[in-house]
């Protein structure tokens, strides 16, 4: 299992330099040099392929430049755990394209390097990094600061972002980092609170190749724990030894941190221990946590990677006009798809990290006195999170509002808040005291909070999180604090907070002896509000001008002439609010009276929805924008926008905007400028361009000072569709705006889409690509032969059904398939290739068939609807597609 966060492009860092023997690096092997096909625009980058000796280990490295004889800042690109110096090479890319000498390489006992793992040992992967720092310093085409002294970044995910901060802290030439979803206390991160998080270092382990390719302290380190399934003072020793919280004090350097919310790996407080260290040295900090992590969920790759790349143009090349966003940054969701419970994301910041206890709010919880049994061997375990399951498995259905979590009666103990009469927004940790007596005197506890909707039988864990508790001197009774996971979840109004105390959970250790735990509330639940951090929504204008992007200049010719535009239609005042409605549009093809492009077409679009326009090849999809944009009349019905008819020229298209055609740009000019040369002529006054807002929603970054000839043509095409989006239109038509996009920049074009619905206003797409349909849009209208076939949300028209689809990968064997069929709750299974066909009975549980499925040991990969898009679209067609 590879442990590298799906999607991320794992980051590594560099160390400081070790001032015991340091060995010279010396060229063992040049495997050439590379240069890239490109296309016409951007610079070629040149790869340079080699295995260096350093300290008696082999590491292969790979060295990214642009031509030009220019001196630039570097930056060093660290892999992910199981990962390579493979996994940096399009990051790398893009960086040298920046203007930076970018190095990568496979950390000791990954890819072709060769050593044992030794997590990030100082005297090991630490040093590694200080004797690629002098390489670094040798090379002219690196910046120096002073003889051996090169400017120089890092940048890391997980594994990688590790060794970023660690190197700032043992190599002082380290001079800006980036780390990513990473830890800062590594026994912390696998004994939070002396419990063993079994299944996470199981996975570390296996991951590295087993335990002899580990250094012989660490894999005895893991046996020994493994097997009593408690860490001891020499575990965590040594892992504290390699964690940047050793050498804390000593990191002094600009330090940009993003955590991951869906990561039960290393939780949102490893960074914010971090970001308290730092900053206490006196270093700017800024902390943002990104949607997903290693549970998986979205990671916002291109927004992640373009402001690591403004954070090095800032401290790195000392650009002073670049900004580096916000202090803090928070990335909150606006809804869910219906596929793969992906979230609509949109951001919120303050101008100062808040951490985790801002602005507490108490919350008064009932339960009384309960007594909580472990039973013996901690079997059955409850169930939070499941390791490696990723998006695919609990995190999917927990953000399709599916309570996921599952705890047996009598292993746990609950206090429940009256219903909230307003709407709570935590963000933080919520705390708890509660009074404990065991009959062992040792106790494990795990304290979850859920949110529990309005009818008492539907409860959400917020990110699968648990918060492990180990109690010693149980027997006499203790009063014990538990600071609970933390989170940014919104409880609405009407539901209510969930405290759980339970004694088991699948992915730790807990005491095998059986015991019985007496638990009793001492305090009200303390929930951290932070108040100061805004949710990024810009106010709508009264009116937006409008011009579709191939044709500004004949629009422009006809506001200038002052063309005379006939009367219309009086304004409907009960659709002044609705963004767009549609009744009987008909649109014959030319010289034709009975054969239509569109034919009685009926549908209506509410605000804040993205909706998807389908239909095969000729079902009337284009030929409906053009009638909805006032390009072409229709010959019967009408079209009404905010109330107001579309006629060619109607004042209310100063609402829309739109992406027809790819946008012609002038080559020399930087995409900011090219925006406002297209603003300027509209006549329309500068600041009423929301170019700031378009462009942050577009997320280019620090791309729009470069000229438009070194884009790529993902880049483009976000920088038309922000085009399209000046001053913030209230509805927005692309049409296929994914077209001629690789899978990476059709991903950041969902985003964009996404991030422009979430403050209320309305996308309208027309696409063929229904898999990237079925994940950007929240309701579609199915089109054939120019009739309406189906109109409603996505998840109405895809139907969940009774079926469940659960992946292994592998076919499961007959045996097993008997037993999972003989399971309550489940009406009966398919075996397929790759895993099962369940059909569950009325009332039957998903999260209950996961939880029998893992004890059955089948190796569950992935788990969601059977019903896709695809299944329902080609029904709904029949063969016209």
């Amino acid at each position: 299992m590879d442990l590298r966060p799906p999607g991320l492009r794992a980051l590594l860092g560099r160390p400081r330099r070790l001032v015991a023997a340091a060995a010279a690096v010396v060229v063992l092997v040049g495997a050439g040099t590379w240069t890239a096909v490109a296309s016409d625009d951007p610079p070629p980058v040149h790869r340079t392929d080699k295995v260096m000796a350093v300290d008696g280990v082999r590491l292969d490295t790979s060295f990214f430049t642009t031509s030009g004889t220019g001196r630039r800042p570097a930056v060093l690109l660290a892999h992910g755990f199981g990962g390579s110096k493979d996994d940096m090479r399009a990051e790398a890319e893009d960086l040298a394209r920046d203007g930076y000498a970018v190095l990568t390489w496979s950390a000791r006992g990954f890819g072709r390097s060769t050593g044992k793992i030794g997590l990030n040992d100082p005297k090991g992967e630490v040093a590694d990094v200080s004797r690629l720092i002098d390489w670094l310093a040798k090379q002219p085409q690196v910046q120096l600061d002073k003889a051996g002294d090169p400017r120089v970044g890092m940048a890391g995910g997980s594994y990688g972002g590790a060794i970023s901060l660690l190197a700032a802290g043992y190599d002082d030439r380290v001079d800006a980092i980036a780390p990513s979803i990473t830890y800062w206390n590594l026994a912390d991160a696998l004994f939070p609170n002396g419990v063993f998080k079994k299944l996470w270092a199981g996975i570390f382990f296996n991951t590295g190749g087993g335990c002899a390719d580990f250094q012989p302290e660490l894999c005895a380190m893991y046996n020994r724990v493994a097997e009593s399934g408690k860490p001891d003072a020499a575990a965590v020793k040594l892992l504290e030894e390699r964690s940047p919280s050793a050498v804390g004090s000593r990191i002094k350097v600009p330090t940009l941190l993003f955590q991951g919310q869906t990561d039960s790996l290393f939780t949102l407080s490893q960074s914010d221990a971090a970001a308290s260290a730092i900053e206490a040295n006196g270093a700017p900090v800024d902390v943002d946590w990104i949607a997903g992590g290693h549970d998986g969920g979205d990671l916002e790759t291109s927004r992640v990677e373009g402001r690591v790349t403004a954070w090095f143009d800032r401290y790195l090349k000392g650009d002073k006009n670049t900004g580096t966003g916000p202090a803090f940054r928070i990335t909150r969701t606006g809804g869910v798809d219906s596929t793969d419970g992906a979230a609509l994301l949109r951001g919120a910041s303050a101008d100062n990290y808040p951490g985790l206890e801002s602005d507490r709010k108490d919350v008064a919880l009932k339960g009384g006195t309960q007594r909580v049994t472990n039973p013996a061997g901690a079997s059955p375990p409850g169930v939070s999170a499941l390791p490696g399951l990723g998006g695919g498995g609990l995190a999917q259905l927990s953000s399709l509002g599916v309570g996921v979590s599952l705890d047996f009666p009598g292993q746990y103990a609950r206090f429940d808040s009256a219903p909230v009469t307003r709407t709570v927004q935590i963000t933080g940790a919520p705390t708890a005291t509660v009074h404990l007596t065991s009959t062992s005197d040792d106790a494990v506890l795990f304290g979850k909070v859920y949110d529990v909707g309005p009818d008492g039988t539907q409860q959400v864990l917020p990110s699968q999180l648990v918060a492990p508790i180990r109690v010693e001197g149980a027997k006499a009774g203790k009063d014990v604090t538990i600071t609970l996971p933390a989170i940014d979840h919104e409880v609405q109004k009407g539901h209510r907070l969930r405290l759980v105390l339970a004694s088991t959970d699948l992915g730790y250790a807990s005491p095998t002896a059986p015991a019985t735990y007496t638990v009793s509330l001492e305090s009200p639940l303390g929930v951290p509000t932070a108040p100061q951090v805004d949710t990024a929504a810009a106010p709508l204008p009264a009116w937006v001008w409008w011009l579709p992007s191939a044709g500004a200049l004949a629009a422009l010719a006809l506001l200038l002439t002052g063309r005379r535009r006939t009367a219309g239609p009086a304004p409907d005042p009960a659709l002044a609010e609705v963004p767009l409605q549609i009744t009987d549009l008909s649109k014959r093809y030319k010289g034709s009276t009975d054969r239509y492009a569109v034919r009685e077409l009926s549908f209506r679009v509410e605000k804040g929805q993205v909706l998807g326009l389908l239909g095969p090849n000729g079902a009337g999809k284009t030929t409906t924008l053009r009638m909805l944009m006032g390009l072409i009349k229709p010959d019967g019905g009408e079209v009404r926008v905010f109330g107001h008819a579309i006629r060619p020229g109607a004042p209310v298209l100063s609402r829309v905007g739109a992406f027809v055609e790819g946008a012609g740009f002038l080559p020399h000019l930087s995409g900011r400028a090219n925006l406002e040369l297209y603003w300027q002529a509209t006549g329309r006054p500068p600041e009423d361009s929301h170019i700031d807002e378009a462009l942050q929603i577009a997320g280019l970054g620090d791309a729009l000072a470069r000229a438009v000839r070194t884009y790529s043509q993902g880049m483009r095409q976000r920088l038309a569709i922000a085009q399209a989006m000046l001053g913030l239109p209230d509805l927005l038509i692309l049409d296929e705006p994914t077209n001629g996009l690789d899978p990476p920049q059709i991903r950041e074009m969902r985003e964009v889409m996404i991030r422009y619905a979430a403050a209320g206003r309305t996308v309208i797409v027309s696409s063929h690509l229904l898999a990237e349909v079925e994940q950007s849009c929240t309701h579609l209208v199915v089109m054939d032969r120019g009739r309406l076939v189906q109109a409603g949300p996505v998840a109405d028209i895809v139907g969940t059904g009774d079926t469940l689809l659960v992946g292994t990968g592998t076919p499961v064997e007959e045996p097993v398939v008997e037993k999972v069929a003989a399971l309550p709750g489940v009406a009966s299974v398919t075996s397929t290739d790759d895993g099962l066909l369940v059909r569950m009975e009325p009332g039957g549980s998903a999260p209950r068939l996961v939880a029998e499925l893992v004890r059955l040991d089948v190796p569950v990969a992935s788990v969601g609807p059977h019903r896709r898009l695809e299944d329902a679209f080609l029904t709904l067609i029949g063969g016209s597609a």
